[in-house]
């Protein structure tokens, strides 16, 4: 990479530490709030998933936009509006102003994976592009690291609000260097053709499309489970402290963030070896999900000191599938396609969200063990190395110009 995308890339992946620490610090937040309102198991679910609902929605306003207008300059509102939402959480006051402050949160979250797909399509070439979505893929772990390493323990000890409004107000600052060395149009290595983007049926017209969107469903069930109940699994599940939950609960999104560094560079590593994309992607994206859903079940049912390294091999084997999720996509839409067809696919995959947050609260009221919850992340980690693998097809560019649009990367309607 140039010196000038170097630092777009480091800026990007800051930034998604900064929203994956806001759409987590609930979670982290969550015994302490359940006590506060005095919510059941049922309700705090609800309320966890309440981000989603924006958040999934809001993708296709937000893919659109991005094929239309600069997308540098709409990750900036963007994240001007969801650290708003951070600040204003923190002097909510009830069930309800809770749930409208996460609403807010997903709109502004909503246009971060639209920007950075088509940023990476157009200043990236193929062989750059697996480790600078690695780099994504880790900072989205590093957040959720850092927001339990840290926020567990400040919240333990000052109390959950003065978090959220610190780290909202705080977090602006991102803006001032953004605004310095925010990527331009006239430096990027594929402009594109000058026709406009696709429209949405035509997207929807190819097969590879929509095994994407059932592939990255189901692979985000497991990062949405990992996120949202982890932290609550570690204190009521298996009787860790809110200091030993903050260090297990770390090293568990620090697992992620490793193992999808390491696969993101071994990728393009293989790739610029002679390999074909379709061979590395789709083989480090099923692996990593099989491996997810086998270590997750063995958590659960593991003896308590042997559950965490199990946990950490299941969060590990899920960072070498995510690394992969975009830069296939990325591939496939091309320059010109990248943020509509990521923001219908961050649509499609965010509504795990809604089961992965509400549903593990029912299943878990209703079964009073967390054994079955477990059981569900795996299966749906399952299906999703089989979307992966038998849905999408090859790793290549679709010829939108050539009017090929019906036809996928594989040759099938």
């Amino acid at each position: 990479m140039t010196p000038a995308m170097k630092r777009v890339v480091a800026l990007l992946v800051i930034s998604i530490c900064i929203n994956y620490i806001d759409r987590g610090n609930l979670s982290i937040a969550a015994p302490l709030l359940k006590n506060e309102l005095h919510i059941s198991e049922a309700q705090l679910g609800l309320l966890l998933s309440a981000f989603f609902y924006t958040y999934a929605s809001f993708q296709l306003v937000s893919g659109w936009l991005v094929d239309r207008f600069d997308a540098s300059w709409l990750i900036a509102l963007g994240f001007l509006l969801w650290s708003g939402a951070t600040a204003a959480t923190g002097f909510a006051h009830g069930l309800a102003a809770l749930f409208v402050s996460r609403l807010v949160l997903g709109m502004g979250e909503s246009v971060a994976y639209p920007t950075y797909s088509k940023i990476f399509a157009r200043h990236l070439s193929e062989t750059q592009r697996g480790f600078a979505n690695a780099l994504i893929s880790a900072g989205l772990s590093i957040g959720p690291a850092l927001g339990v390493l840290f926020g567990g323990r400040l919240m333990g000890r000052y109390g959950w609000r003065p978090f959220f409004i610190v780290l909202g107000f705080a977090s602006l600052l991102w803006l001032i260097p953004w605004a310095k060395w925010r990527p331009h149009d006239s430096a990027a290595l594929d402009p594109g053709p000058a026709e406009p983007p696709p429209e949405t049926l035509t997207i929807l017209l190819v097969r590879s499309a929509w095994g994407s969107f059932a592939g990255q469903f189901c692979t985000n069930y497991v990062s949405y489970f990992l996120i949202t109940w982890i932290p609550y699994y570690l204190v009521r599940g298996r009787g860790f402290s809110m200091a030993q939950m903050a260090t297990i609960g770390a090293g568990v999104y620090f697992s992620t963030a490793v193992f999808a560094t390491a696969t993101g560079w071994v990728s393009d590593r293989w790739i610029a070896a002679g390999a074909t994309p379709t061979l590395v992607r789709k083989s480090l994206m099923a692996g990593g999900m099989i491996g997810s859903a086998v270590f997750l079940v063995a958590s659960v049912v593991a003896a308590r000191t042997l559950s965490i390294p199990l946990l950490l091999l299941a969060s590990g084997a899920y960072g070498v599938s995510a690394a992969n999720t975009w830069a296939m996509t990325q591939t496939m839409a091309g320059p010109r396609a990248a943020g509509r067809w990521t923001g219908m696919q961050n649509c499609v995959a965010n509504l795990a969200g809604v089961p992965a947050a509400a549903l593990t609260g029912i299943v878990l009221q209703k079964t009073g063990t967390y054994f079955w919850p477990f059981a569900i992340v795996a299966v749906l980690a399952l299906l999703g190395a089989f979307f992966y693998i038998f849905v999408v097809g090859r790793i290549e560019p679709v010829k939108w110009e050539e009017g090929d649009f019906a036809r996928d990367a594989s040759g099938a309607i």
